[in-house]
């Protein structure tokens, strides 16, 4: 089953599938009220009604937009205060202030009025900011940021260049940015995310068919939803045996580093795979096999120092559905991963199979390969790829190695050769902890060897971030650690299989 992502788009896509809506007769002003009500809706569930919101009103649609919320809001039983600071309004966005204060809404004078609401609704600048914002204009947003009530930035949090994510010399920082319509590629790029806080999709029914016209030549970019758990594996034939579940061969693990290639496997038969095999160390095979009883645990041959020296003659790595490499193995072992690759089985590598893998030239990538690196990783694989920013740098390692790329982050981004680009929106810090990453190359493993590689890559960044998520609520963020981010795995997955049936 192949499930259509939302899409992520730049500003110049976006001014162009609104304005073939607006030349095909859907008025402005109808998108201008549809967006007003749908941010209302959303406000109201986040925010009782007896709430006083602070709205920060720009010149353009963008503040028109903020001005629809105002008055909704007003309307529904909140208290309103309007800070508009610009004296040119476009028509429509003039409309709406002259009916607002006609209806009685306070404007106020200046932004030290809204000091004491109870929620600021950020609609200065929408997308396709180009200027830096200067004077008194910038100093009053620097003073919002420094105020404890949320902030909530409808579109692009004002300041931010909705491509780039650069910050055009200061900006709202949001706890919530409400994006209109579709993804903009700005807010989605790592470095935005303190300005960005969560990003929620606020659609406003573009047609499919419109989107797809004006994207027709575009590389495609999309944003990972809960409609991930459809490309998971979860449809079994009910006379299916386990040998036509997948096959996954873990390799990893060392005297210095024994808890990673645990973690890999407890996450790995979380995902169905018919049979799992572990290769180790002779070292740990009786720690795994004590810990992951189903699986088929391989002793390897160990260095001086603890690490595999190779893998054993009897073991066929053909037999294998997938191979995933690298967690806790360390540099010593390059046989290792120098046999992997000449196995030209699925692969996912990982860790020091991916620093061993940038010392050696060329690349003999099987098809297809997942390369799963954290940014210091990423550099050692491709260290001139410079320009850009990650979303940019991914892309082009992706095109250049001929492997799926996973580039791992805040906001994680996964690249294929073609061009196509995914990013997951939706994580948490609380991940960026030791052995998260063995957890990932565990279950796109366990995924791989059961399906095409890009619905594994994919689906098993959604759910690690969602599982990680879940256990963030229960536990907090100091709680995640990796083992509870195991023990969510299963539950985070039947909750959205339930919600999703």
């Amino acid at each position: 089953m192949k499930t259509t992502f939302p899409a992520i788009v730049t500003t110049a896509e976006m001014q162009a599938i609104e304005g073939a809506m607006f030349n095909a007769g859907f008025p402005v002003p109808a998108l201008m009220e549809k967006v007003g009500q749908r941010l209302s809706d959303f406000l109201q569930r986040q925010f009782p009604p007896y709430s006083r919101v602070g709205v920060l009103a720009g010149p353009g649609h963008n503040g028109g937009d903020a001005l629809v919320v105002a008055r909704e809001l007003w309307h529904r039983g909140y208290g309103v205060k309007v800070w508009q600071p610009f004296e040119r309004l476009k028509p429509l966005t003039a409309d709406h202030a002259r009916y607002a204060r006609f209806l009685g809404l306070p404007f106020v004078e200046t932004v030290d009025s809204l000091q004491e609401v109870d929620l600021i609704v950020d609609g200065l600048f929408g997308f396709g900011l180009e200027r830096e914002l200067t004077g008194e204009l910038a100093a009053a947003i620097d003073q919002i940021n420094t105020w404890r009530q949320p902030r909530v930035s409808i579109d692009v949090p004002s300041g931010l260049h909705s491509d780039t994510g650069a910050v055009l010399g200061t900006a709202i920082q949001a706890d919530r940015t409400l994006c209109l319509g579709l993804w903009k590629r700005g807010l989605l790029v790592e470095e935005a995310q303190p300005w960005v806080g969560q990003g929620v999709l606020i659609p406003f029914d573009i047609p499919s068919t419109l989107i797809e016209a004006v994207l027709a030549t575009a590389p495609r970019r999309y944003c990972l939803d809960a409609s991930c758990w459809q490309e998971l594996p979860l449809s079994r034939s009910p006379i299916t045996h386990k040998y036509q579940q997948g096959q996954l061969l873990l390799i990893g693990g060392s005297a210095q580093f024994g808890g990673s290639i645990l973690l890999s496997a407890l996450a790995a038969r979380c995902t169905g795979v018919g049979m799992l095999v572990v290769a180790v160390p002779q070292s740990l095979k009786s720690l795994v096999l004590s810990r992951v009883p189903d699986a088929i645990v391989v002793g390897c041959p160990e260095t001086a120092r603890g690490a595999i020296a190779g893998l054993p003659e009897p073991l066929d790595l053909r037999k294998f559905s997938a191979i995933a490499c690298g967690p806790g193995l360390t540099p010593e072992a390059v046989p290792v991963v120098e046999t992997v690759l000449g196995a030209g089985q699925p692969l996912v590598l990982d860790a020091d199979a991916l620093n061993v893998l940038a010392t050696l030239s060329p690349w003999p990538l099987p098809s297809p390969t997942i390369l799963t690196p954290h940014y210091g990783e990423f550099r050692r694989l491709f260290p001139d790829l410079v320009t850009g920013d990650r979303l940019d740098q991914v892309t082009a390692a992706a095109s250049r190695s001929n492997a799926i790329v996973l580039l791992k982050g805040a906001r994680t981004a996964i690249a294929s050769p073609k061009g196509e680009l995914w990013i997951n929106p939706h994580s948490t810090p609380a991940l960026a902890r030791g052995g998260s990453g063995d957890v990932l190359t565990g279950l796109i493993g366990g995924l791989l060897a059961q399906q095409e590689a890009l619905s594994a890559t994919y689906g098993g960044v959604w759910w690690h971030a969602q599982a990680g998520l879940q256990a963030e609520r229960e536990a907090t963020a100091l709680g995640v650690y990796p083992e509870q981010l195991i023990a969510h795995l299963l539950p985070t997955l039947h909750a959205a299989l339930t919600a999703g049936v």
